[in-house]
């Protein structure tokens, strides 16, 4: 009798799980599908094929998926390949706080491609994926004109403070701060447009806003006084190195797939006024689906005319992590970072570093996260193609995810060990 072991049953996305299967005939073929449903009602799948061992076992960490939705070694695949029932959808964790993902693993036997409803699967298993640990407390943020969510570890603290910030995504997006909250971050998931009274497109960059947000996450009584860190994505993260540029009191910032130039929205703080260099929109493509390519718009090779937006980066003094997907299909992030390394460099600065991953997206998330290749953005009111290939995207999640944590740890808290 076929028996599924799945160990733990209730983890955090970003955690491993140990998939087991046994009392099977040696070289049996077996397909494996996990299943769940997301906050909207979409369904999520993805399978993989196996063959088992001479003990009749199939042990995901050492046994390689023949085909599937992935191929090879992939201990978490069948949580990293899980792919949209309604096309274009991405998986995204709204609700952190009151339930998990409910991921439903099934063993069939034999071949298994479509699921009918007279198709029954020989056992099955269901674990909870969580974005937030036990004991972490989640604090709604309405202070002055700020607005956003605070995640704060169990403990009495100080803890090291973050910012996470999103890119073109509407609202207040919690999932990733909930997970840095439970590695040991005091982690504030900041909205700036498109939430509650905030404007509704972000037709400005007010860095007096982020400033107010700093200090908003300094005056709480569990979050270390001496400086905090950002996390940032996309525009996020192209705010985050004006941030880093003008404002004192930041320690550390992880860029992923970031510009170095102020493009296609201004920047005012105080007396500063910067215009940004105009979106190419001449230069959109629609893929053969409809999908919206969008890696030309923005300008990679400067002219006279643009110098005034490049961000003054030199001026930083925090450390300054670069996170590059190589087949980011938002722009030429590799370009970019490399863009603002050199401006460092020339100016004497050493505080800065990149990982580059090729085969990798935009969308460089945590490991929980499945590969999007694309997905809807309200923002543009059609779908847009994020790039990356999806076996080398999802290893670089997870290697990237890691070095997020040293990183941050190692700049905000030194001589505290990372909690991976």
């Amino acid at each position: 009798m076929a028996k599924l072991t799945v160990t733990p049953r209730t983890s955090l996305v970003d955690e491993p799980v140990k998939i087991h299967v046994s009392g099977l005939a040696p070289s049996e073929l077996v397909t494996l599908q996990a299943s769940l449903t997301d906050d909207k009602g979409v369904l999520f799948q993805s399978r993989a094929f196996y063959r088992s061992d001479e003990a009749g076992e199939v042990d995901l960490e050492h046994t390689a998926a023949l085909g599937g939705d992935y191929v090879g070694m992939r201990p978490l695949g069948l949580f990293q390949f899980l792919k949209p029932e309604k096309m274009f959808h991405r998986l995204m964790k709204r609700d952190v706080m009151q339930s998990p993902f409910h991921v439903r693993l099934d063993l069939f036997s034999s071949f298994h491609l479509v699921s009918t409803p007279r198709d029954q699967p020989v056992t099955s298993r269901t674990v909870e994926r969580w974005h937030v640990a036990p004991g972490v407390q989640r604090i709604l943020i309405r202070d002055g004109r700020v607005r956003g969510a605070l995640f704060l570890p169990p403990g009495e603290g100080p803890f090291p403070g973050l910012i996470d910030l999103f890119g073109g995504v509407r609202g207040l997006i919690e999932f990733r701060a909930s997970l840095l909250a439970s590695r040991g971050f005091a982690a504030l998931a900041l909205a700036y447009f498109g939430y509650e009274d905030l404007p509704e497109i972000l037709a400005e960059v007010d860095l007096e806003y982020f400033e107010e947000a700093i200090n908003v996450l300094l005056r709480h009584p569990k979050v270390e006084g001496t400086g905090i860190g950002l996390v940032s994505v996309c525009k996020g993260a192209e705010i985050a190195l004006a941030m880093a540029s003008f404002l004192p009191k930041i320690k550390a910032v992880v860029c992923i797939n970031a510009t170095s130039a102020l493009n296609g929205t201004p920047l005012r703080y105080r007396n500063l006024h910067i215009n940004p260099i105009p979106y190419k929109l001449e230069h959109l493509r629609y893929r053969s689906m409809g999908q919206l390519d969008i890696y030309d718009i923005v300008e990679v090779i400067r002219t006279e005319t643009s110098q005034g937006s490049i961000l003054p980066i030199e001026k930083a003094e925090a450390n300054i992590l670069f996170i590059v997907g190589e087949n980011d299909r938002n722009y030429n992030s590799k370009a970019f970072a490399e863009e603002a390394m050199e401006r460092m460099r020339r100016h004497g600065k050493k505080n800065y570093s990149m990982l580059c991953y090729p085969g990798a997206g935009h969308l460089i998330e945590p490991p929980g996260s499945p590969f999007c290749y694309h997905s809807w953005v309200s923002m543009f009111a059609c779908v847009v193609v994020w790039g990356g290939e999806a076996q080398s995207h999802v290893a670089a999640q997870e290697h990237s995810w890691k070095e997020i944590q040293k990183f941050l740890w190692q700049h905000l808290h030194p001589g505290v060990s990372s909690k991976l």
